[in-house]
């Protein structure tokens, strides 16, 4: 059964509407991204916001001291952590602790997957985007690792407002009855890009997240902006999906686009020999998903 043709847009508005739980960030990670995006901010600033909230300063240290970031020594506090990783770094932590919390509860999206194997996927898609931009040496390891985690966060509104078509969808997508973004947009009348796009909007993450967001299946139909960020986005939820990291429905069976490979400078033979180092780098963000 299809929905009702309607503005995917509108629908999103509405969707978004209807979940406050998703509506507002937690205020600490809302004034963490105001204070990074404003260029006229310093850390001195961040770590005092950081500092109010002692449940967060310790997440962010047991991500810091993991083998995810590799530093020598222990790192004990908090301004430390700033002064050594920089406070993009810290930002994206501080989201991924907050957004952590968003992917609990007990609905499940079909069969075994449940929120916690979506989160798995989305840290797993960052951390993943974040290794691709070092690879090709690009200065956005920061921002891939933030626009990966946010990539599928439009499935989340999916499950809080229509869980039961988001069970249909999995199961004619498990059932091989079409690219998943396809059935979305059938039974639900939005895809979760769209979703997704409109959440990270509402919540004032960059621009360039938003298009991740609303475009990581279809990195084609943009043009020069963004592209960068959003072709990393792309290969690296491919590979995550293909590898069985998380929930792995949406890309699956998808194949990466030329023009992305084309954008990043890359081949399928350096795609395929990154795809090798992809269990090490999953295993360290292992931190990350429990945070």
């Amino acid at each position: 059964m299809t929905t009702t043709a309607m503005d995917p847009q509108i629908l999103a508005r509405e969707a978004i509407a209807k979940v406050s739980s998703l509506a507002t960030l937690p205020e600490v990670t809302a004034q963490i991204l105001r204070t990074v995006e404003d260029p006229r901010s310093s850390a001195s600033q961040l770590h005092r916001i950081v500092s109010h909230d002692p449940a967060l300063v310790t997440r962010i240290l047991k991500v810091v001291n993991s083998s995810f970031y590799g530093l020598p020594g222990q790192i004990a506090s908090i301004e430390r952590a700033i002064v050594l990783l920089g406070l993009h770094a810290v930002k994206n932590l501080a989201v991924a602790a907050s957004l952590g919390q968003l992917f609990r509860g007990n609905l499940k999206l079909c069969g075994e997957f449940t929120p916690k194997h979506l989160w798995a996927h989305c840290v797993g898609v960052g951390v993943t985007a974040r290794g691709l931009a070092r690879l090709m040496k690009l200065p956005l390891a920061d921002e891939a690792f933030l626009a990966g985690m946010i990539h599928d966060v439009g499935l989340v509104v999916h499950l809080q407002v229509t869980p039961e078509k988001l069970r249909q969808v999995c199961e004619r997508s498990l059932a091989g009855e079409g690219h998943f973004c396809e059935i979305e947009r059938q039974v639900i009348g939005v895809d979760h890009q769209e979703m997704g796009r409109a959440l990270a909007a509402h919540w004032k993450f960059p621009r360039t997240c938003q298009m991740a967001a609303g475009y990581h299946h279809r990195p084609e139909s943009l043009g020069e902006d963004g592209h960068i960020l959003v072709s990393l986005v792309h290969v690296a939820d491919i590979l995550c999906c293909q590898e069985h990291v998380g929930f792995d429905l949406t890309a699956r069976d998808e194949a990466i686009s030329s023009a992305s490979l084309k954008a990043l400078g890359l081949d399928m033979a350096s795609v395929e020999e990154f795809r090798e180092k992809l269990p090490q780098i999953i295993e360290a963000a292992a931190t990350v998903v429990g945070s």
